[in-house]
Order: C-alpha cells, then sequence, then structure tokens
C-alpha cells in the first residue's frame, strides 16, 4: 500500500469519527485503533500538551491505567524529544536511544520498535503520535509518511475538539499569552501603541479533507502555474539588469518553482485525501522539519527560499494574495513583517500606522529611509516575532529604547500612555510656536529649515511653520520605483511640491543612490562590488557617469520650476570639477529649453554638500561659484571618524559633540566668512537640541532638520544668548576637556535650557 493510500484510508475513516457524536474521550480511543489497524500496529498513542506536560490521553496495546496518568516533561524520553525538537524518530531498537526512558505503568517494555512524530499546531508541537511494535524493525517510509499525514490533520480536530487547553492548542506559551518584551535594532526613534496586525496574514486552513481529489488537484495546477508566471515576470523584468545577487535569488525561486519533486509531493499529499491548502501545509512541515537539521548556512537559505515560495502558493491557492495594506488598517497599528520594501511601507494609511516591527531589517534598509521620512518608529532584527505576537495583541513600541512590549500590564501601559501624552503635550507647545520667527535673545534670526522626500511631507511646512525645505530628497522617488522613474513622472513630482512651499524655498538635492541606497534597475552596475558602499560608486559620482539619469532629472526640475526660483544641490561633492560637471548638465538642459522657447526659471541657484572631508581643502576655490553650501553630517561624520553609520557596534561609538568634528565644522564656517555664500547644516545633528546649541555657538544660522524638530529647535533658538554661547564654545574647543557634552549639557541647565 502507498503512503498516500495508507494515509487515505485513515483519513477517510477519521472523518466518520469526528463526526459522530461521541465525546471527545471516546473520539479519541477510536482514532487509536484506526491507525493501529491501518497500519498493522501492535501500540498507537496520542499524548497531548496539557499544563505543559505531555500527558498520554489515549492508546491502543499499552496499559488503559496508564491513560491521564503517564505524564512527562517536554525534552523529556523519546516522546518529550520529538516534542522539543519537532522531528521524527523512526528507532528499530527504543532502547538504544539515549533520550529512552522506561515507564512501567505502560506495560510497554516487551515493545521494542518505536517510531513518533510531532503533532504540530501553528509551528509548534502540541502533542505526539507513536507507534509501537514488538519485534525490533524500523519503520518504512510509507508508514511514517502516513504517520506525519495524519498528524497533521489531527492537530486541527484536537484543537477544534478542546481536547487540549485553548492556548496550548493556539501553540501559546506563559511568554506567548502574558506581557512580554522583545529587544531589537532601533532603526528608526519614536513611541508607538496599537495593535498588531502582521503585513502578510498567516493563511489559516479551515478545510483539511477533500470532497474531491480531482478538483484540489486542478486548484494546485492553477495556483503553481500563476505563481510560475510571477517568477518569470520577476526574472525577465528589464530594470533587474544582468548579473548580481538578485538574479541568483530569482534563479533559485525559478529552480523550486518548476521543480518537479516539490510539485510530486504536493500531488501525493492531495492522493491522500488532503484539500489543496492541506496538501501545501503537509510539504512544508517536511521542510521545517528538514530545516532543523541542517547545519550548511548555504542549505538553510535555499529551504528558507522554499519556504518562501511554498508561502506564496498557500496564499494564491487560498486567494488571499494581498497584504494587509489591501484590507485597510481599521485602528491604530503596529504592523510585524519579515521585511518590507518601501513601496510597501508607502501602500499603509500613515493615520493609522503607527510603528514597525521587523525580523530583518537593517539600518541602511530603504524602508528604514521612507520610515523616518514619515516619522513612523521602527526597530528590526527583532527575534520570536511570530511565535510571540498574535494579531490583535496590545503592543507599546518604544523604538528609541529599541523594544516593545507585548500584552503588557495595566500599569505598565498607564506609565507609557502618561509618557506619550507628556511628549504629545510638548509637540502640542511647539506647534504654537508655528508662526512665530526664530529670533536670539540677542535679536539673530535662525533659518529653521525641514527636510522632506516625499509627496504628503510638503503638509508639514504649514504645520511646523519652517522657513522652507532645505533639503529634499529626490532619490525617493527612484527608490520606491521598480524602473528608473520617468521625466513626465519626476516633473509631476517636482512641480506638486513647489506648488505645495508657494512663496517658500525648496531645496533639491539631485538624486542620491547608490551605496547603501541601491536599486534593481542599476543594482548590476553599483555592485561589482564596493565593499564600502558609502565610499563608493554612488551620489553624483554614479550621475556624472549615467549622463541620461542626469539629464534627465535636470530637464525635470527646470520644467518643473518654470516661472519660479529653483535651488538645486549636488550631493556628494569631493571636488570643484564635480560640481562644475553637475552643473553643466543644469546649463546644457536649459539652453534646449531656451532654444525651444520653453518657459525658464525666474532665478535658478546651485549649492553642493559638503559631505567628503577632502572638499573642505579646496572652499577657496569651490566657494565663488556656489549660492549656497550645506553640510551633510550623517556622512560626514562617518567619513571623519572611518566609522561606518550602519554598524551597530559603531553607531553610538562616535559623538557629534566630539571637538574634532567641532573643530572641523567651525573652520568651514570660518572659510566662508566674507563670501556672501549661505552656509547650513542638514542632517540628524541640526535636530538634536545640544547638537543645534553647539552649531549655533560655533556660527551656524541655518539648519535643516525633520519636521518634528522644527518645534523644538525654534523654542530653544529663542532662549539663546549668541554672544555668550559663541564665548563658551571658544573656550571649549581652545582647551577640550575628556567629555564636551557634560559641559554644554551643565551650560544649558544653568540658563533653563532643556536638551535631549
Amino acid at each position: 500500500m502507498s503512503a498516500a493510500a495508507a494515509a487515505r484510508q485513515i483519513l477517510t475513516r477519521l472523518t466518520e469519527v469526528m463526526a459522530s457524536r461521541l465525546h471527545a474521550q471516546g473520539k479519541l480511543d477510536q482514532v487509536v485503533e484506526i491507525i493501529g489497524e491501518c497500519l498493522s500496529s501492535e501500540v498507537c498513542s496520542i499524548y497531548l500538551l496539557r499544563e505543559g506536560m505531555l500527558e498520554l490521553f489515549a492508546t491502543r496495546g499499552l496499559n488503559q491505567s496508564a491513560v491521564h496518568v503517564t505524564r512527562m516533561a517536554i525534552g523529556e524520553g523519546l516522546t518529550g524529544a520529538i516534542a522539543q525538537k519537532v522531528e521524527t524518530l523512526n528507532l528499530a531498537e527504543a532502547k538504544a536511544h539515549p533520550d529512552f526512558q522506561y515507564r512501567p505503568e505502560t506495560g510497554e517494555d516487551k515493545f521494542h520498535s518505536f517510531a513518533g512524530v510531532p503533532i504540530v499546531y501553528r509551528e509548534r508541537a502540541v502533542g505526539v503520535l507513536c507507534v509501537q511494535h514488538v519485534e525490533p524493525r524500523r519503520y518504512e517510509e510509507v508508514e511514517i509518511e502516513a504517520l506525519q499525514t495524519t498528524a497533521m490533520v489531527l492537530s486541527e480536530l484536537i484543537a477544534n475538539a478542546e481536547l487540549v487547553d485553548e492556548e496550548e492548542a493556539r501553540g501559546l506559551t506563559a511568554e506567548q499569552t502574558g506581557p512580554h518584551t522583545l529587544a531589537g535594532l532601533t532603526l528608526v526613534k519614536g513611541l508607538g501603541a496599537g495593535t498588531a496586525v502582521f503585513h502578510q496574514p498567516r493563511v489559516e486552513i479551515t478545510q483539511f479533507m477533500a470532497e474531491d481529489v480531482e478538483a484540489e488537484r486542478q486548484r494546485v495546477y492553477r495556483a503553481f502555474d500563476r505563481m510560475r508566471e510571477q517568477i518569470d515576470s520577476l526574472a525577465n523584468q528589464a530594470e533587474f539588469g544582468v548579473g548580481g545577487e538578485h538574479e541568483e535569488v530569482l534563479e533559485t525561486y525559478k529552480m523550486f518553482a518548476y521543480d518537479e519533486g516539490w510539485s510530486r509531493r504536493i500531488n501525493e499529499a492531495i492522493d491522500s485525501g488532503l484539500t489543496a491548502e492541506a496538501a501545501i501545509e503537509r510539504v512544508q512541515q517536511h521542510t521545517r522539519m528538514r530545516m532543523r537539521e541542517i547545519d550548511d548556512p548555504l542549505l538553510a537559505d535555499r529551504m528558507h527560499d522554499l519556504e518562501d515560495l511554498a508561502n506564496r502558493l498557500l496564499r494564491i491557492v487560498a486567494g488571499q494574495i494581498g497584504t494587509a495594506a489591501s484590507q485597510g488598517l481599521r485602528r491604530d497599528t503596529i504592523l510585524i513583517a519579515r521585511n518590507l520594501g518601501p513601496a510597501e511601507l508607502l501602500e499603509y494609511d500613515k493615520r493609522r500606522l503607527k510603528g514597525v516591527i521587523l525580523e530583518e531589517g537593517s539600518l541602511t534598509a530603504h524602508v528604514v529611509i521612507v520610515a523616518r521620512a514619515m516619522n513612523v518608529p521602527v526597530i528590526g532584527r527583532v527575534k520570536n516575532v511570530r511565535t510571540t505576537i498574535r494579531e490583535g495583541d496590545e503592543i507599546l513600541l518604544d523604538a528609541t529604547a529599541g523594544n516593545a512590549i507585548i500584552r503588557p500590564l495595566p500599569a505598565v501601559a498607564d506609565a507609557f500612555h502618561a509618557r506619550f501624552a507628556k511628549s504629545r503635550e510638548k509637540q502640542a507647545a511647539y506647534a504654537s510656536l508655528r508662526d512665530v520667527e526664530p529670533f536670539t535673545r540677542c535679536g539673530t534670526r535662525i533659518q529653521v529649515m525641514m527636510n522632506a522626500g516625499l509627496r504628503d511631507d510638503m503638509s508639514m511646512l504649514a504645520m511646523t511653520g519652517a522657513d522652507g525645505v532645505g533639503l529634499f530628497r529626490t532619490e525617493f522617488q527612484f527608490l520606491v520605483s521598480a524602473t528608473l522613474p520617468q521625466r513626465e513622472r519626476q516633473t509631476r513630482l517636482y512641480r506638486d511640491v513647489l506648488d505645495a512651499a508657494g512663496d517658500k524655498p525648496v531645496i533639491f538635492r539631485t538624486v542620491d543612490i547608490g551605496g547603501d541606497k541601491s536599486v534593481p534597475y542599476l543594482a548590476s552596475e553599483i555592485a561589482e562590488h564596493d565593499e564600502n558602499p558609502a565610499m563608493g560608486w554612488r551620489a553624483l559620482r554614479l550621475a556624472l557617469e549615467r549622463e541620461g539619469l542626469m539629464k534627465v532629472q535636470a530637464r525635470s526640475l527646470l520644467e518643473a520650476a518654470a516661472g519660479r526660483s529653483l535651488y538645486v544641490m549636488f550631493p556628494m561633492v569631493s571636488e570643484p570639477w564635480e560640481f562644475d560637471a553637475a552643473k553643466a548638465v543644469f546649463d546644457e538642459q536649459l539652453a534646449y529649453l531656451r532654444g525651444k522657447k520653453r518657459l525658464l526659471p525666474e532665478r535658478i541657484e546651485f549649492g553642493a554638500m559638503l559631505e567628503v572631508p577632502a572638499l573642505a581643502e579646496m572652499l577657496d576655490v569651490l566657494l565663488p561659484r556656489l549660492s549656497f553650501l550645506s553640510i551633510g553630517t550623517n556622512d560626514l561624520t562617518q567619513f571623519l571618524f572611518a566609522a561606518d553609520r550602519a554598524n551597530p557596534k559603531l553607531a553610538e561609538r562616535y559623538d557629534w559633540l566630539s571637538p574634532s568634528i567641532l573643530r572641523f565644522l567651525k573652520r568651514v564656517v570660518q572659510a566662508s566668512v566674507g563670501s556672501g555664500i549661505e552656509i547650513g547644516v542638514c542632517g540628524e545633528m541640526g535636530g538634536r537640541r545640544l547638537e543645534a546649541l553647539a552649531l549655533l555657538g560655533i556660527g551656524y544660522r541655518r539648519l535643516s532638520i525633520t519636521p518634528a524638530a522644527v518645534g523644538p529647535i525654534k523654542e530653544l533658538v529663542r532662549k539663546v544668548d549668541l554672544a555668550e554661547l559663541s564665548a563658551a564654545m571658544t573656550g571649549w574647543l581652545a582647551d577640550p576637556q575628556q567629555d564636551l557634552r557634560d559641559q554644554l549639557s551643565a551650560w544649558a541647565e544653568a540658563r533653563d535650557i532643556e536638551y535631549d
């Protein structure tokens, strides 16, 4: 008899038992008899998880007096080992196994062979199904397959019949039902509270046994065809280019998508009487068990690929293709995902999305860049997300501290919400400064501008009262697009941004992609292969070589700003000739439009970002060619310290208030004296209160920061006497102590100036 036939015989009879009016214990007693008869097994036993212990619930062949008496811990004996490791055991001689434990009350001393499979519910063992024989023998693969298929169906039937505790049937431990704190890596700082929603909702299998096997087979065939079309479409898209890691990943996906062995195993599971969904889940369970046995990281990755592909196939066959975004968020939400793309994040309602928890994620991921622009707190590298968090759980996310409290106690929730309310009160107070111009106590006007990168960000200009947009990151449109954005799309975005800004200036930074912001349509060129992407082929270096990219953006900006003022800033300028080359592209497009009698911008001002320290040595040459200069403190800091800011071990190591950074920044300001060039800072440094104090004290008068920081910095500015602050900073930098942060904090406290 084949494995499918054996399993089908068992499942047919199980269906009849479960449909009967017998009580739960009576059903289990019949189940072990059916399995024993169909497999010609002298013993068949079912152990179920109850109050944290595996309890003998039913048996054929062992002493009936042991039922509900024999209990063992997870990991104890052969049965406990199966549940703990979620793996199958097939032993000719049970007593020879190191985990064997003899239980005299069961009368099992005469039995030698043993086979057991876990009863798995939602990826967690909630019981064990095992068989035994007197004669020593290993069970055939046919018998093991039949046991595994039966155990999968049993798991749902057992849970539905409430034969185990509800929470244990759902795979929940005390860690998964009571309050629990998960730690992760801070990706975007902030606080958020809401209920858990999974980006890809779990497919709930409601029917395991098939009514029409052939109909289920056709459903799987159609799902395979659709899945293969999706994978082929991804692999054939021209924007992916040739070569590169993405191509290897897609080729692996194609290999699995067309693998006859995989589809054959799903077909065999359908032959045993399972529905299409249950058959895919059955093969997935088999894959997961194999993954637990694999030590080779490369092979393990390939098995993960197969798991991802099986999830895709399961969603297609179940008709649940969309993500949670397609269903809409109905309440304040903390989104849970393995990983996210920037376009996927933008699909969610910003009003309801209060935070994101990622199983993976990195500081340089595109989604983090977009989340920061959306002001959505994010933590990543969080382990055990799917086994600890349930859909609908209350979550308090403190992304600044890098943790999330799941199912908090009332007192903890109250304290968090009080802290949150205090934060909102502060924000409301800052909002009241919207129409207040930021003058210092000594009467100096400081320009407080905001950073942006999305069309929706522009609403914050009026809400915060910022003086303009000191940095519009044009690369966001490139990051969320599957192909290079066409000129018309770029023009429309830039025109919308200028319309929203009204009379306030917007400084457009030309596209800064490459490095840690790779895009699929340039991946093959970018990754050949930068060992240090931050210092690689990126930003202006890439744009000047990809002349078509720069020309399209230049034309788009010039056409969008027709009849208005246009401010353009080039990123990562290392030498003056690079600025000249970039400006020449704009001049060429300007001449072309003039020749076509097109309406042109009334005024064009060009600036550069100082991120590469080498440029500071050429300011005497460069400044006469500029209208403004902006310091990009994020990249500048990592280049000055030779410290990758994407490396978590170095992220907090180098302080923006280090005298070496501040001395460098002060030298840049002094080099611009008398040039008539506006000089400012755009980056996170200017949005932090102590750091902003330091920047004001060394001569900076324009800060471009996140919208959320505009109010706090305006308030700070109004409390500062620049002469007093400048004198203090000059003294500290002339004779720097070990910790300038402490000195500046004490100075601020003495003047009732709040700091972060």
